[in-house]
């Protein structure tokens, strides 16, 4: 694990590295954004970018979600895996915020929650992107680059990555840190082929090191 000073360095070396990170996925109010991360579960932001444009034309509100049959629904977004579920949960999240909501977006992350097809990770970056509200979503970006670095433990479950993030990254940094961990680990420290030889963090980064050490035998 990485005590305080390693910790700040990786805090300010993503900064230097994507001081301009931010959501990715192409919305203009929190409606928007809000179905554009259903949709982005377990899918790319650049496929569901290509999707929404077409979707958030046809639908404005929720009541345009509820008019249209399920199958219409499916249809407009079966291009992104999973479209069956999310269709459904879409009309039940819409149908949630008209009967508790007034139509709108509920702005805290309980409320949030409480939606179908909103897990914490949904929640969290709608009430960061949308609503200024301190928060660290970990995906599947996040927590690949803190367990690599060991700014958490292997075995963490995501909850545990969550909580240790907030422990160890002053608040008022959380929401900036989540978009740049995830522009590091999707453009730099991927899944399959990290850049480790280029990285300014390998110095102390456990999995690198492990793959240095790896590849120095294999030479």
């Amino acid at each position: 694990m990485l005590n305080k000073t390693q910790v700040r360095y990786c805090l300010d070396t993503f900064w230097e590295m994507y001081p301009d990170a931010e959501c990715e996925l192409t919305h203009k109010n929190p409606f928007e954004l809000l179905i554009a991360v259903v949709l982005s579960a377990q899918a790319t932001d650049a496929l569901v970018n290509k999707v929404t444009p077409g979707l958030f034309e046809k639908y404005k509100t929720p009541e345009d979600y509820m008019d249209v049959p399920l199958e219409e629904l499916e249809q407009d977004i079966r291009r992104i895996g999973l479209y069956r579920s999310k269709a459904k949960n879409i009309q039940k999240l819409c149908r949630t915020m008209i009967d508790r909501f007034d139509g709108k977006v509920p702005e805290t992350k309980e409320e949030l929650e409480s939606l179908a097809g909103v897990g914490r990770k949904t929640a969290n970056v709608v009430a960061s992107v949308a609503f200024n509200q301190p928060a660290i979503a970990v995906d599947t970006h996040v927590e690949r680059v803190s367990k690599r670095l060991g700014l958490c433990r292997y075995k963490d479950s995501v909850k545990e990555v969550e909580r240790t993030l907030m422990k160890k990254i002053p608040e008022d940094e959380w929401s900036d840190t989540h978009h740049r961990m995830i522009f590091f680990g999707r453009y730099h420290c991927k899944a399959k082929n990290p850049n480790c030889p280029d990285c300014p963090l390998l110095f102390l980064c456990r999995e690198g090191q492990k793959r240095k050490r790896k590849e120095e035998k294999m030479a």
